[in-house]
């Protein structure tokens, strides 16, 4: 026998557990401005460097800087600063209502708003939004009405999915919204085979898809890969890396191993890792993606480097499995308070202007709340049983026919 050492298993851990106090000291991050922003017409295999690096572009004294600046303009800013803050309001409306008993269930994003509002804004409505369960804010950028979104997050009777998905599974193809897959990392494929379709009729249109760092461990995030890569897809592929994926954090997916962006570095795709709470960075990111897109270079897979500071959902209680302050700690901060710092920066907002879009954000949230509650919140109506019998099939089945017969509608 060689006088070799037992072999071992190593079990991934997160740096703080509760009670431990949060370290965030392993994390690299790259000085705002100091990151090279590569030509669109760049060959992966010379920007390598870059799925290692992060993407930043507003400072610690809210100034924009280096060469991802996107230069927006202020009315652009404002606009993505109130979206973000009718969103966050929205989120703790509807959350407030779970614990009312208006809702069986919630997911907020808090601390992840600027993802969705910032790439929301950068892609057209007619390209195809393929997302995950905290993109509500491409919704809330676009001008859905809150009500509707309310109507099925309460289940009732205007519910727009008619009660064929969960509350916050919401669709809305004129939004550019597909309906969000509760199976983890579908929607990679579905926004792949749709982008590859879209480029199969000359159309115009690309496809964006969102999952998060625990879905990089399924199947279908890799055959994703695959076929954006050989047949250069026209699709912007995220990974919102939040570091906590329900109760594990992001070393059981490979996070401590190297970063998600690196995993599209085997499949020849240009990659990208960008601060996902800063507005500016994200914006330029996804501009960057989706300029080669649209001319015909491919798929771009971006990691969009943030942290969920609420609960994965209204049936978790992150205190059991995290430090109660790590949010508070993150180091990259707030992405409502950056962009806002930013603009008071340029002379553009005001604290002033920030207490009343915040005040504005809570009335529009109210009033669409008192729209849909007065058709009924969960258990007070519900849609009607006759639409599970419809629009499932052309020239209905027998025995659909034989079982609606049954129930009398």
């Amino acid at each position: 026998m060689k006088n070799t050492p037992p072999l071992s298993l190593r079990v991934p851990e997160p740096t703080g557990r509760p009670g431990d106090k949060p370290d965030f000291s392993h994390l690299q991050l790259d000085d705002a401005g100091a990151v090279e922003r590569p030509e669109i017409s760049t060959e992966p295999s010379q920007m390598r460097d870059m799925a290692f690096r992060l993407i930043r572009v507003l400072d610690d004294n809210g100034e924009a800087v280096g060469p991802w600046n996107p230069k927006l303009d202020p009315d652009t800013l404002r606009r993505g600063l109130k979206a973000m803050i009718l969103t966050r309001t929205f989120d703790d409306r509807m959350h407030r209502a779970h614990r009312q008993g208006k809702t069986s269930f919630y997911m907020k994003c808090t601390g992840e708003e600027a993802i969705a509002v910032a790439q929301g804004m950068v892609l057209s409505r007619e390209d195809m939004g393929f997302p995950t369960y905290r993109q509500q804010g491409l919704l809330i950028s676009r001008g859905y009405p809150l009500a509707s979104m309310m109507n099925q997050i309460y289940s009732n009777a205007a519910d727009p999915i008619k009660g064929r998905q969960l509350p916050i599974m919401y669709s809305a193809k004129d939004y550019g919204f597909f309906t969000i897959s509760g199976n983890l990392g579908t929607q990679y494929i579905q926004a792949v085979g749709w982008a590859m379709a879209s480029a199969y009729r000359g159309d115009n249109k690309i496809a964006a898809a969102w999952i998060g760092d625990g879905s990089t461990a399924e199947s279908d995030f890799h055959s994703a890969l695959t076929f954006a890569a050989v047949y250069k897809a026209p699709v912007v592929l995220n990974v919102v890396n939040n570091q906590w994926a329900i109760s594990s954090f992001q070393g059981v997916a490979g996070g401590m191993e190297t970063t998600f962006a690196s995993k599209g570095i085997g499949y020849g795709l240009p990659s990208l890792r960008v601060d996902g709470n800063d507005f500016l960075a994200v914006w330029a990111a996804t501009s960057w993606a989706e300029e080669r897109a649209r001319t015909n270079q491919g798929a771009t897979l971006i990691e969009i480097f943030t942290y969920r500071g609420a609960p994965h959902s209204t049936s978790d209680d992150p205190s059991r499995y995290r430090p109660a302050d790590e949010h508070e700690q993150w180091p990259l901060g707030d992405p409502i308070e950056r962009l806002k710092q930013h603009l008071i920066k340029i002379g553009e907002w005001s604290e002033e202007q920030q207490t009343a879009a915040e005040a504005e954000a809570v009335e529009q949230v109210r009033a669409a709340a008192k729209e849909s509650e007065a058709i009924g919140t969960l258990g007070q109506s519900r849609p009607s049983v006759k639409e599970m019998f419809e629009e499932v099939f052309a020239e209905p089945d027998w025995r659909l026919v034989e079982q609606r017969r049954e129930v009398g509608v």
